[in-house]
């Protein structure tokens, strides 16, 4: 079945009657009739099986979970966290080692340096960071490189990969290639199908949909997906049934909700590049934007995400009372809800390669979600008229 399809059955009770939705099982203990029952439950999963058999190990509601989720990462098995830094903690706890270097994109999400510089340097592991391509991943890669980490598109200005063939140079020696999915949130794209060996997703974003769940999940294949799911039950990481079920519910609809969400960014997106003191908007879907062939090549839409880039004449003190002058658009971090956000962002800060960004002008993210395109258009109208005239 198409994806769109199998989004709304899976996970599901699959024989009647029954409700339409999973339960929210809440428990922490699990009761058994004999001791060689309880016995029987657990070395099926010392053998890989996933049976009920103590909340913190998953419940029927967070198995309905992974299992959508597999299914829209195109994975064997997925792993839930309560966040999505928490997510990208899991990954590296279980593939990072001491002693060894692990090789990162410079366009990453920014808790993620944070995660690296002030944790992982202090343990041992040597960091590098690269600027996506191909060839600087080449040039840092050593014999003792044990994780290759990139989100694509990148953070704040969506700067595209060549994942296929990031892919094929980190299997080839046989390195774990990481990509943060969260932009695409498996519907657009799958960077398992891909070449990468783990795909991670803040599901707190498109997943959830509705901004009222934090939410990270992990997906992978064979041997690696073992390895993720021991050290996730090592380190106690697991979702609540409650947020199980919110997120099971936003997810019936991920894909309709993309659908519109990149629709209704791509016409904004459109209308911002004919605005005065526009230098450039950032959009995969553009066919300016760099790397645009290469979202036509591996992606099947765009979602609600924008980044404007003002004139190097416009303040950010104008950017910040343009802001302020929205009406429909909320102020907050994250995105992927239904909701409109906008919020200014410091490209330069965020990234360390490139010097290019200190010398451009101030930015504005925009989160484009699924009001009307035209009244968020007329709201963009009226703070633009009365801020930057």
């Amino acid at each position: 079945m198409q994806l769109e399809t199998d989004l709304l059955h899976i996970g599901r009770p699959q024989s009647g009657p029954a409700s339409v939705n999973p339960p929210v099982v809440r428990t922490s203990t699990v009761t058994f009739d004999s001791l060689a029952q309880m016995r029987d439950t657990k070395r099926r999963r010392e053998q890989g099986e996933r049976p009920f058999s103590y909340g913190r190990r998953g419940t029927p509601t967070t198995y309905a979970l992974e299992d959508a989720v597999s299914r829209l990462e195109g994975a064997e098995q997925t792993l839930l966290t309560p966040s999505g830094v928490a997510a990208i903690n899991l990954v590296l706890m279980t593939l990072a080692r001491p002693g060894a270097q692990i090789i990162v994109a410079d366009s990453v999400y920014q808790p993620l340096r944070r995660i690296v510089d002030g944790w992982l340097r202090p343990w041992g592991v040597r960091v590098d960071y690269f600027d996506g391509s191909v060839a600087h991943l080449q040039s840092l890669l050593t014999d003792d490189t044990c994780l290759v980490y990139t989100e694509v598109p990148g953070s704040l200005v969506y700067e595209m990969q060549d994942l296929p063939a990031l892919a094929a140079l980190t299997s080839a020696r046989e390195i774990p290639l990481v990509v943060d999915n969260t932009w695409a949130s498996g519907v657009l794209m799958q960077p398992l199908s891909l070449g990468a060996t783990v795909s991670l997703m803040a599901g707190t974003k498109y997943v959830v949909g509705h901004s009222d769940v934090m939410m990270g999940s992990v997906s992978a294949n064979g041997e690696t997906g073992r390895r993720l799911r021991e050290m996730a039950v090592t380190l106690g990481q697991s979702l609540s049934s409650d947020d199980a079920y919110l997120a099971l519910r936003g997810l019936r609809t991920l894909a309709c909700r993309m659908d519109a969400h990149g629709r209704h960014a791509e016409a904004l997106g459109g209308w911002l590049c004919e605005q005065p003191r526009v230098a450039r908007v950032h959009q995969p879907c553009r066919p300016e934007h760099p790397g645009h062939a290469w979202w036509q090549r591996d992606f099947r839409g765009s979602n609600g995400l924008l980044t404007l880039e003002f004139e190097r004449e416009v303040s950010e003190a104008q950017v910040d009372t343009l802001v302020d002058s929205l009406h429909l658009f909320g102020i907050g971090s994250s995105w992927g809800g239904y909701e409109s956000l906008a919020l200014p962002c410091n490209v330069a800060a965020a990234r360390s390669l490139s010097t290019e960004w200190s010398s451009r002008g101030p930015c504005l993210r925009l989160h484009i979600g699924l009001e009307a395109v035209e009244d968020l258009q007329a709201d963009l109208v009226q703070a633009w008229q009365a801020v930057l005239r």
